[in-house]
């Protein structure tokens, strides 16, 4: 067998493909017409998928057009096209997966002059009451729903949008296109104006005195409902120095990139980090509660220093105030990480502000500390690529839940160590995981809604279960292979002597390997911000 990139490649770019079980290939064109061929040297064992295979190479090939790969036995890869640059070979996907935010959205109509044929009424509109005052109702509208469920959550939801406006101030041209949200046209960058609808119902988890709410759920999972039909009523959990930490950083960051095209929201959004900065200083312990009543997800965590350093740096780069430098101090001295880009771990987007901010706002030796840190991560994923035929930055313990956030937040490492140094070997084996993402895997399966010939189709989404229609919305991302799979359809029994990458069903029920969420979306988004911009 042969895997490929699903969506394709750029005319002018590397061609990788990986080739499992025999040797001998050739490259035709979708008219049959035999291009080249060629053979791989020799296989070596994959621990990852537990095959024997190669990579091979075609970067000769440069005409546009459709093509697929055939073995020496027979086996065909999926067609794939070659195009003339990453811009056009990944408008379509990018398009998509930025789209996904807004069928993600809460409590307003999705009209199907936007929506087509995913529209549905509004939904979430009724009052939410606060599990330590029930007596106590407040109007809690808006936001994403965060994945296949229907609950809310103030970190996700941050970390999400700290990968997108990052994408924005970084990338800002690849933002020129309207998105067909009811927002589009009114002179502001969709991005932003999608990403305001976060903000907006983030800005309401917020006590007056800076504390911030973790979550909006239900008691319990709803059904395969859709969402309008979900009449259960939201409970607003306690305040979490998790969630204020990630509120102050995100409304920080948000002002800073709002400010050019709204300055009173974005004096609104400072005010607000600015407090919730206040509550981190007068509350320095950790706190954080799940309610045991409370059986959605808990977006648990048992250290918040690396919430509060991305506090710490997103407020003095905004404010200048140094006493937000003492925290960063003080927190450095903690073994985190200053690359992590997940929702549990958020040290790189601290890394992102330092390394990113303006010549002089940090001192020498504070960005030094986080570039010599960043780049010996991106050096790591460049050798663990190598060191394996499928050229993924993975060891097969790396294969838990949510296994493609990792592989998308390690290609952001990759994207932004090349941006910091120039060197292409960052770029390439960032383009190396986008080729896993899109197909070339052990499963041949590309991990985005409707884009590839054998894209996954049944995600773990309510609305995907609960509209009768028979496509998913495309663009959507998926949790991934997971050696610890642990639900109905993706469990150790079932996957006994499946290697790491095979370890996934496609399968509504399979919430370990198959679900969808916000901040798997938004590192692709900024992934693809970052290779379309290189011809």
């Amino acid at each position: 067998m042969i895997y490929v990139n699903q969506i394709g490649y750029a005319g002018n770019g590397t061609k990788h493909a990986t080739i499992c079980g025999s040797k001998g290939y050739k490259l035709f064109r979708d008219d049959a017409q035999a291009v080249c061929e060629g053979a791989a040297d020799t296989l070596v064992r994959d621990e990852n998928s537990g095959e024997d295979a190669a990579y091979i190479d075609f970067t000769g090939i440069t005409a546009p057009g459709r093509y697929y790969l055939q073995d020496e036995s027979g086996n065909r890869s999926v067609h794939f096209t070659i195009a003339k640059d990453n811009r056009e070979l990944y408008a379509p996907v990018f398009r998509d997966a930025l789209r996904m935010f807004y069928f993600q959205r809460c409590g307003m109509e999705l009209e199907e002059k936007y929506a087509g044929k995913y529209k549905h009424p509004a939904c979430h509109c009724t009052k939410a009451f606060y599990l330590d005052d029930p007596e106590r109702r407040v109007e809690l509208s808006g936001g994403w729903h965060d994945a296949g469920d229907y609950g809310r959550y103030v970190t996700a939801g941050a970390v999400a949008l700290g990968h997108l406006l990052y994408a924005f101030e970084l990338m800002p041209e690849a933002f020129t296109e309207e998105l067909n949200i009811p927002e589009s046209g009114n002179g502001i960058p969709d991005i932003l104006n999608e990403c305001r609808y976060e903000l907006d119902w983030i800005l309401k988890m917020q006590d007056p005195d800076g504390g911030v709410h973790h979550k909006a759920t239900s008691m319990n999972f709803v059904g395969f409902v859709m969402p309008e039909d979900d009449d259960l009523d939201i409970a607003i959990t306690p305040v979490s120095s998790l969630a204020v930490a990630d509120f102050a950083a995100i409304m920080a960051m948000a002002s800073r990139v709002y400010a050019k095209y709204d300055a009173a929201y974005a004096e609104k959004l400072k005010a607000a980090a600015i407090r919730s900065g206040e509550w981190l200083t007068a509350h320095p312990e950790f706190l954080f509660r799940n309610p045991e009543e409370v059986h959605t997800g808990t977006y648990e965590d048992r250290c918040d220093a690396d919430e509060r350093l991305w506090a710490a740096v997103e407020l003095y780069r905004l404010t200048k105030d140094e006493k937000y430098l003492s925290v960063l101090h003080s927190i450095l001295e903690i073994k985190i990480s200053l690359t992590a880009l997940g929702w549990g771990d958020v040290g790189g987007f601290a890394g992102l502000c330092v390394l990113t901010a303006e010549d002089g706002c940090f001192a020498g030796n504070i960005k030094d500390r986080f570039f010599y840190r960043w780049m010996d991560e991106a050096d790591r994923l460049v050798k663990v690529a190598a060191s394996n035929p499928f050229e993924l930055a993975f060891h097969p313990s790396d294969f838990i839940w949510g296994s493609n956030m990792v592989v998308l937040t390690n290609a952001m490492v990759l994207t932004v160590a090349h941006l910091l140094s120039g060197k292409p070997e960052y770029l390439q084996t960032a383009a190396y995981q986008l080729d896993y993402i899109f197909g070339r895997n052990a499963i041949d399966t590309s991990y985005v809604t409707g884009h590839g010939e054998k894209a996954f189709r049944d995600p773990h989404n309510r609305p995907t279960i609960a509209d009768g229609i028979d496509d998913p919305i495309p663009g959507y991302v998926s949790g991934g292979p997971n050696r610890g799979a642990c639900d109905t359809k993706a469990n150790p029994e079932l996957f006994k002597g499946f290697a790491p990458m095979k370890c996934y069903a496609d399968h509504n029920l399979s919430y370990s390997t198959n679900e969808i969420t916000i901040y798997w979306n938004s590192p692709l988004v900024f992934v693809l911000a970052y290779v379309m911009q290189k011809r």
